[in-house]
Order: structure tokens, then C-alpha cells, then sequence
């Protein structure tokens, strides 16, 4: 009934993706991020060292500071840590207590912990839309496509999916910044997404999709500061920000060489090319900035 341990598997990537029926092009302006159900309870039946956990937790953060620079709003899901019978109900059955048994794990993992310009809604079924206002809010914001990352893939995360396309909403599935109980199923929830409600896309593809966007030109900067600072801080711990500096070593501050190698592959894509070896030596924020503006500078001229 309950969850079991799930073995990893590899991540899929852009030639692992189904063909899809759609050609809707993600629009930031348009775009809410759905964050899914990143919660420590249900991350803890993973091998949290693996590539594939690894890789999604990078790429959500990723998403998030971007979505963050462009004015997307991000949302998440999270399941209550208090379920009352009548309101588990059939989960029950399906699932056992989960959560419930469990209250020390309902928090969002730390590295993708809700700021204040996020919205939080509580997540009662597979849908993000069940009893909760997510509609609502998009009509407010006034914007109809839906990123949505997250675990589990064939689970909540198609379900949101498949609900927000009979809303006249359209979803976009980031098929490698998702998770699942198995690669079959994982594949499983972007074949059904592709091909019945929606489209497939990579992180890269919304990373580049301000620059595909209507009205985006070719003279704007594909980085700047402040998407800069969010993307570093988005991996610093929150208790030490109240003590960062834009001078200080990013390494003293828990930055590794994986994470490191992943901006040089992730700025690759946005035209910035910046090596390994010049963002350890260039070491802090500042550094880094000004590394960037010398590379912008000279592909501009």
C-alpha cells in the first residue's frame, strides 16, 4: 500500500522525448511554474546521491530562478501533514496514511524552499486543480500555460496536466526535471502528455523561451545580474544568506564542481560560453558578473 523504495534510473533527455501532436510555444508571459509535490516525504524512496534526483533538483532550481528573473509565477504543490479521514479518503486505500505518518517531512527540500513571492497551495488529490484556487489564480495573473515539474511523473504530475488541458490551459511537461517510480512510467506520462493533452519540453527549452518569446530580440543580454544572483542563490542555504556578500568565495558558501559545471552547460545554451576553470578562479559573485558582461561584451562586438 505504501510507497516502495525506488530504484534509480537515467533521467530522460530530449531524444528520449515522444513526438508531440502540438507545436504550442511556451510564452514566459503566458507561463505559470507548477512546482509538484518536491516534499521530503516523498523524495525519501529515492537514493538522493543518484544522477536522477541530482539532476532534478538542478533543473527545478534552475526553472525557478529563471521564472523568478522573468516574472513567472511559481507555484507548488504540498500535501498536509493532518489529513483527516474523511479528507485522505480514498487515498487511503490506495496509499495507506503517507504523510500522516510522517508530519516531520512535509516540508519542500530545502534546495527548492518557497520565497515569499511564491504561492503554496495544499495538495489534496493527484490534481493540482482539486479544491484548490490554481485556476483562479492563472485567470487572475492573466495567463493560460502551465510548466509543471516535479514527482510523480505518471501520477500528479499527468494528472495536472490532463486537468488543465480540459480548462483550456496549456500544459507543458519538463520531461527531464521530473521523476517517477520507473523509467517505463516516467516515458509512460510524456508519451500520454504528448500525445493527448499537452506538450514535452526540457529544462533548455523554457531557459530559452524569454529569447523565442514574441518581442524578444536578439540585441538583449541573455544574462544579467539579477538572474545571475538568483541562480546562485537559489543553491546557498538559507541560513546563510542573511551573511552572503557578492565578494565572498562561493565555494565557502557549500557550492560544488558539479554545480559549478552545470551553469557553464546551462549559460552554453543562453550563448554564454564561460569555462570551468574561469568561474573557479573568477570564485565570487562579482567575479562571476564580471566574467560574464566581458564574455557578452565581446560576442556583441
Amino acid at each position: 500500500m505504501a510507497i516502495p523504495s525506488i530504484a534509480t534510473y537515467p533521467m530522460p533527455t530530449v531524444n528520449d522525448f515522444p513526438k508531440g501532436k502540438v507545436d504550442w510555444q511556451l510564452d514566459p508571459k503566458r507561463a505559470v511554474f507548477l512546482i509538484h509535490d518536491m516534499q521530503d516525504y516523498f523524495l525519501r524512496f529515492y537514493d538522493q546521491g543518484s544522477d536522477l534526483i541530482q539532476t532534478l533538483k538542478q533543473n527545478l532550481v534552475d526553472i525557478k530562478a529563471f521564472c523568478h528573473q522573468q516574472g513567472i509565477p511559481v507555484v507548488y504543490t504540498a500535501q498536509p501533514n493532518d489529513q483527516a479521514p474523511e479528507d485522505r479518503a480514498l487515498l487511503n486505500d490506495m496509499w495507506g496514511s503517507g504523510l500522516n505518518d510522517y508530519p516531520e517531512l512535509q516540508p519542500v527540500i530545502s534546495e527548492l524552499t518557497p520565497s515569499e513571492i511564491d504561492t503554496v497551495l495544499v495538495k489534496w488529490r493527484y490534481s493540482a486543480f482539486h479544491r484548490s484556487n490554481l485556476q483562479e489564480l492563472m485567470q487572475g495573473w492573466g495567463r493560460d500555460q502551465l510548466i509543471i515539474g516535479g514527482i510523480y511523473a505518471h501520477i500528479g504530475c499527468m494528472i495536472s496536466a490532463a486537468d488543465a488541458f480540459m480548462r483550456d490551459i496549456q500544459p507543458f511537461m519538463v520531461g527531464d526535471a521530473l521523476a517517477d517510480f520507473s523509467e517505463d512510467e516516467h516515458k509512460m506520462a510524456l508519451s500520454y502528455t504528448a500525445g493527448r493533452t499537452g506538450r514535452v519540453v526540457s529544462t533548455e527549452d523554457v531557459l530559452l523561451s524569454a529569447k523565442h518569446s514574441e518581442g524578444a530580440t536578439s540585441e538583449e543580454p541573455s544574462m544579467t545580474f539579477d538572474l545571475l544572483k538568483a541562480q546562485v542563490l537559489e543553491l546557498i542555504d538559507e541560513d546563510d544568506l542573511s551573511e552572503f556578500e557578492s565578494d565572498d568565495e562561493l565555494i565557502d558558501y557549500g557550492l560544488d564542481s558539479i554545480q559549478i559545471m552545470s551553469f557553464v552547460t546551462k549559460w552554453r545554451t543562453l550563448g554564454v560560453e564561460v569555462t570551468f576553470a574561469e568561474l573557479v578562479q573568477a570564485a565570487s559573485l562579482n567575479g562571476w558578473w564580471a566574467l560574464i558582461e566581458r564574455k557578452q561584451q565581446k560576442v556583441a562586438n
